[in-house]
């Protein structure tokens, strides 16, 4: 779907503009996103599965949800939004944490300039997978790690066939970081 996303500065001002998604891609405006990583109690990060069609990193695992902030909305409504959409779970912004907002400009084939602003939250997942509902364009599969699963993805960046942009290393070792100072 191709939605209007406002556009901010290369420091993250909003400009008080908005344009298609599309647009923002072949451009390279500034813009953000909510990402949010679910951990359990238990010591395990959700991973989702990027969707076979996606045109940006098909199939790789990641953050367990993550979109882009609407026009108007948000960032806190955004990442409610997009946590229903992609896997089927009702939060609240009170539930989210926020432990940054991470620069991540990078360029992919299909001539796609993404230069967005990662506001990161962390939350505790309170349900089963089996609970979890993924959304067929946006998530092909849903799983558990560990932390200690976690920590050799990232020590093994690049080797681990469809793991994480390997660019993205340091912001992977915080969020574990920010996620074991909150379950321990």
């Amino acid at each position: 779907m191709d939605e209007y996303i406002d556009i901010v500065t290369k420091e993250g001002k909003p400009t008080g503009k908005s344009e298609l998604k599309t647009i923002i891609h072949q451009k390279g405006l500034y813009h953000n996103t909510a990402h949010i990583w679910f951990y359990t109690k238990n010591g395990e990060i959700l991973l989702s599965q990027r969707a076979a069609k996606k045109t940006i990193c098909p199939l790789m695992w990641d953050i367990s949800v993550a979109g882009h902030v609407d026009t108007g909305e948000t960032i806190k409504q955004a990442a409610v939004r997009e946590t229903k959409e992609e896997i089927g779970l009702s939060i609240s912004e009170n539930d989210l944490k926020k432990i940054g907002v991470f620069e991540c400009f990078q360029t992919y084939s299909h001539d796609i300039i993404d230069n967005e602003f990662h506001n990161t939250f962390i939350c505790e997942l309170k349900v089963t997978i089996s609970q979890l509902t993924p959304q067929e364009e946006e998530v092909e599969a849903l799983k558990l790690v560990s932390f200690a699963n976690f920590k050799e993805l990232i020590k093994n960046i690049g080797n681990n066939g469809n793991h994480f942009i390997p660019s993205n290393k340091s912001y992977y070792e915080l969020v574990l970081q920010k996620i074991q100072e909150i379950v321990n």
